[in-house]
């Protein structure tokens, strides 16, 4: 056997401090956790029921600080001996961007601590991690963890209900709402309290209908031993939240900063109330949340691919034609054509394109069908107040080169009518759907796209905001559809988006089960009759 092949367990690096996400990154230098006056009122209540009960659950609002009060705690009690209390921790979290996360929030606290406990941490380990699967057999996935002289450890382990069996120590659920099968990790975390176990479950709600709000109701019911702390956002305020924020960012902690800044967020999530008063209220709203789990769209990011952007000012428009359409065709000779050159030429392709043209981005992806049939995105295109004949340009020269051309699925709802009816004149209108994004468009063909997600038939750009707006898709009276609700762009907070590359995926996953067989399609410019069908 090569004695150089990694093995279960084997350290794979040492984790550099830039790899951290930029939560852990910000903190800033002289932040000490263990200072009196640091912790919130509600991050010391947490820390107080989490050592008085061996089961405990926090309900609370996005970003309250409950999951930095665990960490430090957590922290202590791994560097600690067995003798004085010391145990393993155990993170789950709902996608392995949290885990990381949590252990970045970990680290800084055992370097604030190794000053007076003589370097009683190595730093955080990247390692390789048996991950149990469904049908009873395992993968080899890197995964997190700082080691302590104590003998002690702490895990950022995968949201697989597998992988908790056997372990022996203390299990932080988090976000548990959003997990695939959070019944099951808890199921499995339960046998850790034969052996002095602890489980902690901390999550935002995901509708009234999840089994996370169903445990909050039966534990406050005394059908379950849990003990429930309830967090909101505006409990976090009273406590210090902003001071908390201002330290971090350096801004000045004025009242009148306080209250726009306070405004501001609630403003942000518009008409949509429900959303406001689940994420910052801890009141879950009626339906069924997420449409889409984390590790379903994860499970089809493999890498990171080009997400082209093309953001310009208001006054752009104002330009005269000639330089708007010179500007456009640069843009394209250096960003687009390149990757056009890289298609696979053997291969049919596809689109799909969400239109926007002030308030959100408009994007466009082309897909590849592959041999196994797996939809394969390349790249996407973004564009933010973009006019539209530049959108065009920028549309029609990627179809125009896109290998195999089969079809289109265009957004045709409202502005995006004219832009879909152009590109139809121009390509044919067989080839170039023009799709109405309605309530019964969604009925009939959200269903295959949630499948397609499962059964990994997809392969997108692993990108942040493609996850995120992924996960803006909700199960609302029985239909996968995007609600009222905008977010923030994690490449310009002051963008902002609604789901734009969900909408585009789904056109995509739309045109590539259309059958085109005996119809035609475009090729290096030339319309061609095809007799290949490829549909799912």
């Amino acid at each position: 056997m090569n004695k150089t092949t990694k093995q279960p367990g084997d350290v794979i690096r040492i984790l550099d401090h830039e790899e951290l996400p930029a939560s852990v990154r910000d903190l800033p230098q002289g932040d000490n956790p263990l200072a009196d006056g640091v912790l919130m009122r509600h991050q010391r209540q947490w820390i107080k029921l989490i050592h008085e009960e061996d089961l405990c659950i926090a309900e609370k609002g996005r970003r309250t600080g409950i999951t930095y009060a665990t960490a430090l705690d957590d922290a202590i009690t791994a560097s600690t001996s067995k003798r004085a209390g010391g145990d393993n921790i155990y993170y789950v979290g709902d996608t392995k961007e949290k885990g990381l996360e949590f252990i970045g929030y970990c680290a800084h606290m055992a370097k604030v601590m190794a000053s007076a406990m003589a370097d009683n941490w190595n730093g955080i380990e990247v390692f390789l991690f048996e991950d149990q699967q469904d049908d009873g057999s395992s993968k080899h996935i890197t995964s997190y963890r700082i080691r302590f002289a104590s003998g002690f450890q702490i895990v950022a382990l995968s949201s697989n209900p597998a992988n908790i069996r056997g372990l022996q120590g203390i299990v932080n659920i988090d976000e548990a709402a959003f997990h695939k099968d959070v019944q099951g990790v808890i199921d499995s975390a339960v046998a850790l309290l034969i052996w002095g176990g602890k489980i902690r479950i901390i999550s935002t709600h995901n509708t009234d209908k999840s089994p996370f709000n169903q445990l909050i109701k039966d534990s406050r019911a005394g059908l379950f031993p849990f003990k429930v702390l309830r967090v909101t956002f505006d409990d976090a305020v009273n406590n210090g939240l902003f001071e908390r924020v201002c330290l971090v960012r350096g801004w000045a902690a004025t009242p009148e900063a306080k209250q726009a800044w306070y405004d501001k967020i609630r403003r942000a999530y518009g008409t949509n109330t429900a959303a406001m008063k689940e994420e910052l209220d801890a009141i879950p709203r009626e339906g069924s949340g997420v449409a889409i789990p984390s590790i379903y769209i994860e499970q089809c990011m493999h890498e990171p691919r080009p997400v082209l952007r093309l953001a310009l000012e208001k006054e752009f428009v104002l330009r005269s034609t000639s330089y708007r359409e010179s500007y456009a065709d640069d843009w394209i000779r250096n960003h687009l054509a390149p990757l056009c050159e890289q298609l696979n030429p053997k291969l049919e392709h596809v689109f799909g394109s969400d239109y926007a043209r002030h308030a959100d981005f408009a994007v466009f992806g082309p897909g590849a069908i592959q041999q196994d049939l797996v939809r394969k995105v390349p790249f996407l295109v973004e564009m933010h107040n973009v006019p539209t004949k530049q959108q065009e340009q920028i549309l029609w020269y990627m179809i125009r080169h896109l290998p195999c051309f089969r079809c289109g699925a265009m957004d045709a709802t409202g502005n995006g009518q004219a832009l879909a009816e152009y590109t139809a004149d121009e390509f044919g209108h067989d080839l170039i759907h023009q799709v109405t994004l309605s309530e019964a468009w969604y009925r009939d063909n959200m269903g295959s796209f949630e499948d397609a997600w499962r059964d990994r038939m997809l392969d997108v750009p692993k990108d942040a905001d493609v996850l995120n707006d992924m996960r803006m898709l909700e199960r609302i009276n029985g239909i996968i559809k995007l609600p009222h609700l905008t977010q923030k762009d994690t490449k310009n907070s002051k963008l902002k988006r609604h789901g734009d590359s969900a909408i585009t995926l789904a056109l995509l996953w739309f045109a590539s089960q259309q059958d085109m067989l005996d119809t035609t399609i475009l090729s290096g410019g030339v319309r061609e009759t095809s007799t290949m069908f490829q549909g799912y």
